[in-house]
Order: structure tokens, then sequence, then C-alpha cells
């Protein structure tokens, strides 16, 4: 018999602010009803990261399945207040009824200060207003 496997165990990285510009939405496709919101702004601050989106190029790309399902995927670029770059991408789940946002952030950057985050599975939860979304991330250990 295989031995049990670790607990796991979530450990806080920091919180991230989204603001959204007014969403873009394309109704009745074969994939279901896309909504796309360029971020206004992004600013992730943690103990170890504190950093903004940088660029224009950053997007929140939802999807409504036809029974009310829908799914995020997310993609921004960060720099760090020390001049770092960091690529940040998740995917998630939104549920329409609370607007509570279940997202696995994946970190990448080629930046030795930071290549930690090249190892973090993320998980974060949050909640979404007209506005945007705030985000508690966690590293899943």
């Amino acid at each position: 018999m295989s031995p049990e496997p670790e607990p796991i165990e979530l450990v806080p990285l920091g919180r991230m602010t989204i603001g959204l510009r007014d969403p873009i939405l394309l109704p009745g496709t074969p994939g279901g009803t896309f909504v796309i919101a360029e971020l206004a702004s992004a600013h992730f601050e943690g103990e170890r990261l504190k950093a903004d989106a940088k660029g224009s190029a950053n997007a929140d790309w939802l999807t409504i399945g036809a029974d009310g399902t829908a799914a995020i995927d997310v993609r921004v670029l960060l720099e760090t207040d020390d001049g770092a770059l960091i690529y940040l991408q998740y995917a998630g789940r939104l549920n329409l009824a609370d607007q509570t946002v279940i997202a696995a952030p994946l970190f990448q950057t080629g930046d030795p200060r930071y290549a930690y985050v090249n190892n973090v599975l993320g998980v974060g939860i949050g909640r979404s207003n007209p506005t945007g979304v705030v985000y508690d991330i966690y590293a899943v250990k």
C-alpha cells in the first residue's frame, strides 16, 4: 500500500486588487457568452512581492456557458516595486449568484530575485464587484 499524501497547506502570498474597464460582450457564440474586460489596474501586495500591472495587454476573458457556469481566464504582466517583470496567468470560476471567484494562479519570471514564484501553484479566493475583483492569493504547499 502506498503512503498517504501529505496534507495541503495554504501559505498566504498576498492580496490582488483589480480594476476593470467596461466589458465588451459577445453573446450567442457556440462557446457561450464572452465577456472581455480589460484591466484598468492591478495591484498585488504581499510580504515578499509588491507589484502593479504594466502595459495595456492585461485582460479578463470570462466565458458564461449556456448552463450559467462562468469560467475566467486572466492574464496580466506585473512590474514589482524594484523593477522585475512577472507574468501572471490564472483560470478559475465565477459564481454569478454571489460573485465569489476562485482562481488558480501561475507566475512566471526570469528575474532571479523572484525565481521562487516559478514554483508556486496558487489558489485565490475573492469577490467580484461592478468595478473589479479583490483576491486573497495563497501558495499551495
